[in-house]
Order: structure tokens, then sequence, then C-alpha cells
């Protein structure tokens, strides 16, 4: 794919800066010191300067084939952009200073880039070209810059649709894919409500996402602004409790069901039904309610406790960072794997997303408070040991490498399972068909086994990136919006 053209749109290729990616280095946000920033819970990152944004942006190489692009699966890992956002045009065009234009090429292909910019893991950058000699352009840095802009200028304004049609269509759940599939059938013109079983809107964006990684602010903006563009929002409304999904039908000429994956993977050992043992969802969901709202008394707190977390993956380390702002004694966190690689090992090349050692801003802030990385590698969990009362107070653990079998035992009073979901609620709509604790619904058109009724995200491919969700929601909502534009 050809870079942006520029130059008065006469057909030349202009870039600003051919060996940017050689001569200047990768630059990241400064961040406010781990010690300082757990004492509050409002994003960290200092934003670069508008110069130093233009350096960085001019670092893109003008690949032939832009990878960061790809929006692929390999070996299991996301490699390139899902949403397929053409990050060498806006690139190009935030080197120029060009910051409305950076604005509407960024826009053409996201819905919600104060979302991603934020809470998506950055896959692009994995699969950056210059990162193969050196360090990936700092993609996430400059979109985040671009959208931050827009909304400071007032570029982002609300947006009616052209022309209105007669048909009405439910989205069942407020998470990036109900919220993206929402934004693109409004502006097709058609009636949508948007139902989520929560008292705020977000999903995962809101509940499942520490403010300190998201501040909650930008998901209001976005829902208030979604809300002025005419999208209906109904909260506290759990489709299949508080109405059927079958007379949620009746009143809607199309459902598009975006509920998630919200089934916590469970550990089945000895112990589980002690006191003080939780799914991590619902500690950090616990957390942000009380945050937003000080007259919300959490169910549950890591105040003054030996926290364990059990699984490696960025829940678990949200669930660090929350349980060190919350004044734990001490946390630790298990995981099932080893130590990663300093550098790609060959089993891991380029464009896949690399699989090397990052110290998260969890552990960090855990390293400068307790002097030490919280993660502990290799570690089955073999039982939970309780006190006379019923209260969990240890962990009996293994290893699992072959070498290390001997039974080790952790002390602990909070125990926050963080290792995974394993799909819907097999609870959740009844008559509609689920394999494998998913939505039975293709990529393709997004139908389940009943006309009218889609299914996208989390709920249909189970559980996932925010950018993969987003793609789903525009994927099904241009099904849905060819099989309305088909009804009388």
């Amino acid at each position: 794919m050809c870079r942006f053209l520029v130059k008065n749109c006469v057909g030349v290729n202009v870039m600003g800066h051919l060996t940017g990616f050689i001569d200047i280095q990768r630059e990241n946000p400064a961040e406010q010191h781990p010690l300082e920033r757990i004492n509050h819970w409002q994003e960290y990152q200092k934003p670069l300067t508008e110069e130093a944004i233009k350096l960085q942006a001019s670092r893109c190489m003008d690949c032939g084939t832009p990878f960061c692009q790809i929006g692929s699966i390999i070996q299991s890992n996301t490699s390139g952009c899902p949403l397929y956002n053409l990050i060498p045009e806006w690139n190009e065009l935030a080197y120029q200073g060009k910051w409305f234009e950076a604005y509407q090429r960024l826009a053409k292909t996201n819905n919600f880039p104060e979302f991603t910019s934020r809470a998506c893991p950055a896959p692009c950058e994995g699969s950056c070209t210059a990162g193969l000699p050196g360090q990936p352009v700092a993609i996430k840095n400059i979109e985040k810059a671009i959208i931050d802009r827009a909304f400071q200028e007032g570029w982002v304004k609300v947006k009616h649709p052209v022309n209105r049609t007669s048909k009405r269509v439910a989205i069942i759940g407020s998470g990036p894919a109900g919220l993206t599939a929402a934004d693109d059938l409004n502006q097709h013109g058609h009636r949508v409500t948007v139902y989520e079983k929560d008292d705020r809107f977000g999903g995962l964006l809101m509940y499942g996402i520490p403010n300190m990684k998201i501040d909650k602010k930008y998901v209001e903006r976005r829902i208030e602004l979604l809300s002025k563009e005419g999208i209906v929002f109904k909260g506290n409304m759990n489709i299949g409790v508080d109405i059927s999904l079958k007379d949620l039908k009746k009143e809607y000429d199309a459902v598009l069901i975006c509920t998630g994956a919200d089934k916590p993977r469970e550990l089945p050992i000895d112990g589980r039904q002690l006191k003080g043992i939780y799914p991590a969802m619902e500690y950090l969901k616990e957390s942000t309610k009380h945050y937003l709202n000080k007259q919300y008394s959490p169910s549950i707190s890591a105040k003054g406790k030996k926290v364990i977390v059990i699984g490696g993956g960025d829940t678990g380390a949200d669930c660090v960072a929350t349980a060190i702002r919350q004044g734990c004694k001490s946390v630790i966190q298990f995981g099932k794997h080893g130590k990663l690689p300093m550098t790609r090992s060959e089993a891991n090349p380029w464009p896949e997303n690399p699989q090397v050692f990052t110290l998260d801003y969890a552990y960090e802030e855990a390293q400068s408070k307790f002097g030490m990385d919280p993660r502990q590698y290799f570690i089955q969990t073999k039982a939970f040991i309780g006190d006379e009362d019923g209260n969990v107070k240890s962990l009996e653990t293994t290893s699992f490498r072959d070498d290390q079998s001997e039974s080790r035992y952790w002390d602990a009073d909070l125990v926050l399972i963080a290792i995974g979901f394993e799909g819907v609620e097999s609870s959740l709509f009844p008559a509609i068909e689920k394999k494998q604790n998913k939505i039975s619904a293709n990529d393709v058109d997004f139908k389940t086994n009943h006309d009218g009724i889609y299914a996208a995200g989390d709920a249909r491919r189970g559980q996932s990136l925010i950018v993969w969700a987003m793609q789903e929601g525009k994927k099904a909502a241009k099904e849905i919006n060819d099989y309305l534009s088909k009804l009388q």
C-alpha cells in the first residue's frame, strides 16, 4: 500500500524523513515515578511534545507492504492491526503537522481511537518493519496524540446520519464490539438501542480495565457523544432476566449479541470454596465501582492483605497494580510459563508479535514498592488451605518443571484467579446455539440460528483484544445493514 500522497495531491509520493528510522531513536512518554503514581488512580504517562511526536512519526519507513496493518493471527497471536488502520498515512501527516488530516485518516477505520490508543497492546508495533533492525515506530503514542488533539481542537463533532430509516436494532452489550456496531448502524440511519446489564456503559472498558490505564472520563465522553447522535442507551437491563430475547426480537427488526466472554475460567482444586478467593474480573469491577462512587462499599479489597494473583496475563497485572493502590501488605503473581527471553527467539520471528520480557507498569510498581518483581514462574497451584473460620490462609504449589516437584506453601488472605475466560454462560439465551461456550455464528455473516439475531465480539470468537472486538462490530454492522435493507 502506497504512502498517502502529499504535495498538493499531484501524485508524487513525498516522504518527509527518508532515514528517520535510522537517525532517530524511539522515544516513549515519560512516566510518573511508580512510588508517586501508586498513590492515585489517574493515567500516569506524560504526553510527548508536539515536536517529539512529529519526530517519532518520521521514523515510519514508508515500507512497500506495511505489516502494521495486516491484522492476522500467526501462531495463535495477533500480528498487525485488525482494524486495518492506515498507519503509515497518518504517521506522514502527523510528521508534517497536518493534525486535522491525520485525524481524518485515523477516524476512517477506527471508531474510537481514544480507546485503542490506551487499551490495545499494540500488535501493530510488533509487526512494524522498523522493529526488525531496531525499535518499532511508536504507533500507539502517535495515535493517542492525534485523537487527543482532535478532541482538544473540537474536531470530533456530533455526527447525525444523513437519513433516518424506520428500522430498529437492539444491541446487547456496550463493550467495544457493541459500541462499534451501534455507531456504524446509527450512521446508516437505523434506530439503535444499546442494552447493558451494568449500571454504566462501556463493558470491559468501564469495569474490566483500571482507571490508570484508561480514564473512565474518556469512555463516558464517547457514550455522551453517541447519545447525542441518536443512540439510546438503557442500563441495568439484563436481557433474559428483565426482558426475554424473544420479546426483544419482537420489538426490533434485528438484534446483535455482544455480551462478551465473561464466564471466568475456574480453578477446581481443593479449598476453592474458602472465603477470600475471587475471580479477577469481579475484583477489578468492585474496585472501579468504588473509585467512581465513593459511597459504594466494595465487597473485595486488598487493603492490608497478602495477595496472590493466579495467572500471568494482563488481567493479572491489573490486579497487581490495583492491589498496590489499595494498600496490600504484599502481592505475588503466579504464572505457569517460564520467564520470557529478552529478545525474540528463533521460534518467534517477525512479523509475529514478539514474545519477549517486559517490565509492565504493575511490575515496575511492585518492584519499587516491595523491592522485587512479583512474578513467579512455572507455578502450578495444587490446593487452597483455610483456617478454622473457612478463610483462605495459604496456597500449596508445585512447579511445572520436571526437576522441581516439591510442594511449596505461600501465605495469602486474598487470592485472585486471573486465568482467562471460558466464554459465555451456558444459561445465556438458551434458544441460541453455542459451541465450546461461544455463540455459534461464523465470521462471514455473523448470523445465529435465529433469523435476524446476530453475534459478534468475544461472545462469538472468545476472549480476545479490543481491536478484534471492534473489527467484528464493524463487520456485523455491515451484515445487519444489508439484512435490513432487504426488509419491507
